[in-house]
C-alpha cells in the first residue's frame, strides 16, 4: 500500500513546488483565500465522499471569484499536482513483476483518483487505488486501515505500507500493517 502525494506524486511537473504556487498569477484567485473559503470549510466532507467536488467548488467561486469556472480551477489543480517521482514507478513495477501486489492507498476525492488512474495512466502501473472518498474514511482513522485491507484482500500482517506522513504510518502500525515514514531518500523496492 503506497501512499500517492508527497510518496509517488510531488506538486507540478515542471518543478515540484506546491501546485497552487501562481495559482494568484495564473487565475487570480488568491490562494489564502480559496484556502478559507472551500479547503477549510468543506473538503473534509469532500475527501470522504459525503459532498461532491464540482458543485461545492462552484458555488464558493461564484462567492469569491465569479469570474472563474470550477472546471477551470479543477483541470488546473489536476494538471498542477501530476509529477511523478519515477523511481518510485520504477520501482512499482519492478515489485509488481516479481509478483508483490502494488496498491495506493490514498486520501482522495473522487475526480482526483480517477484522474490519477486514467489521464496520468497510474492504473496500468498498480492493481488498483483505495482512497477515502470511495472508502468514506480518510487516513488517519482506523476505518480506513480495515476498508483498504478488505479491499486489498489481505490481513494487516500481509502489508506492507509507505507513507510520508508520520500519524498515517502510526495508525497503520495501530492497524497490525508493516508501515514506513516515506522521506525520499529510500528506494521503494528496498522498503518492502
Amino acid at each position: 500500500m503506497l501512499d500517492v502525494d508527497g510518496v509517488l506524486v510531488n506538486g507540478r511537473p515542471r518543478d515540484g513546488k506546491h501546485l497552487f504556487t501562481d495559482l494568484e498569477r495564473d487565475l487570480g484567485l488568491s490562494r489564502s483565500l480559496l484556502q478559507a473559503a472551500f479547503f477549510d470549510v468543506y473538503w473534509q466532507d469532500i475527501v470522504v465522499g459525503r459532498d461532491a467536488l464540482e458543485p461545492r467548488l462552484s458555488a464558493v467561486l461564484g462567492k469569491i471569484a465569479p469570474g472563474l469556472g470550477a472546471q477551470t480551477l479543477i483541470d488546473y489543480w489536476l494538471e498542477n499536482d501530476s509529477r511523478v517521482d519515477a523511481d518510485v514507478l520504477g520501482d512499482i513495477d519492478e515489485l509488481r513483476r516479481g509478483g508483490t501486489k502494488v496498491f495506493l492507498a490514498t486520501n482522495q476525492e473522487h475526480l482526483r483518483a480517477r484522474y490519477l488512474m486514467e489521464d496520468m495512466g497510474l492504473g496500468a502501473h498498480v492493481d488498483g487505488i483505495i482512497y477515502s472518498a470511495a472508502l468514506g474514511y480518510r487516513k488517519p482513522t482506523p476505518e480506513f486501515y480495515r476498508l483498504a485491507g478488505e479491499r486489498a484482500g489481505t490481513s494487516g500482517e500481509g502489508i506492507v505500507f509507505v507513507d510520508d506522513v508520520l500519524a498515517n504510518v502510526e495508525a497503520a502500525k495501530r492497524a497490525r500493517w508493516s508501515a514506513v515514514l516515506w522521506t525520499g531518500e529510500q528506494r521503494l523496492r528496498e522498503l518492502v
